[in-house]
């Protein structure tokens, strides 16, 4: 499967922006996005910087129905595309290390629960692609200096590591990370192509 998550990366580069995750990718309000499949080739997101890639013509192109809301069940360990109250498609997640509870502060990996946005794409991380999620929003930060604490940050929806320290097995059924919500490179893929910037996330216990 990371594969064919690498060979669609040109792909993903063609339809938005590279850059660290402090680059917004650009959206739209267009519901459906067409998607550009080179006829060879395969790139791989890899840490560092970097710019958006030009490619020549693709082979063929197709629409996609775009996603108007991600929601996170952290006990069931899936993310949902909706779109108009449906789902369109269902994935499994691997949580922060200390998956119970809401993220409270720096350093307690813990992936956040509450309503944020989807808001900055980095196709050169240190994952495969990456979309950071608005954590902390005002409630998490109002509580952060009730109890004098760092909420944290840089919560991110990424796919496996681009340095694998464990073995495959290890990131499809643990939750491994320092509080993002991770998936398999392929779905990540997905998650890419069928959402824009700005769509809200809920992420629920």
């Amino acid at each position: 499967m990371r594969v064919l998550a690498l060979f669609m990366l040109p792909a993903l580069l063609a339809v938005a922006g590279a850059g660290r995750c402090d680059v917004s990718a650009g959206g739209g309000s267009d519901s459906r996005v067409a998607v550009a499949v080179p006829a060879g080739g395969a790139g791989a997101g890899a840490a560092g910087e970097g710019s958006s890639a030009r490619l020549p013509a693709p082979s063929f192109s197709a629409s996609l129905p775009i996603a108007d809301q991600v929601i996170v069940r952290k006990s069931e360990r899936r993310l949902y595309l909706m779109r108009g109250g449906k789902v369109l498609r269902s994935y499994r997640v691997a949580l922060g290390l200390m998956p119970a509870g809401a993220k409270e502060r720096a350093g307690d990996f813990r992936t956040p629960e509450g309503r944020y946005l989807l808001t900055r794409r980095n196709s050169h991380s240190d994952y495969f692609l990456s979309i950071q999620v608005s954590y902390p929003n005002d409630e998490d930060l109002r509580r952060a200096r009730r109890q004098h604490v760092d909420p944290g940050g840089s919560i991110m929806i990424h796919g496996l590591p681009n340095s694998l320290r464990h073995p495959p097995d290890y990131y499809a059924t643990s939750d491994w990370t320092d509080g993002c919500i991770a998936m398999s490179d392929s779905d990540m893929v997905e998650l890419w192509l069928l959402t824009q910037d700005n769509i809200p996330i809920d992420i629920q216990p």
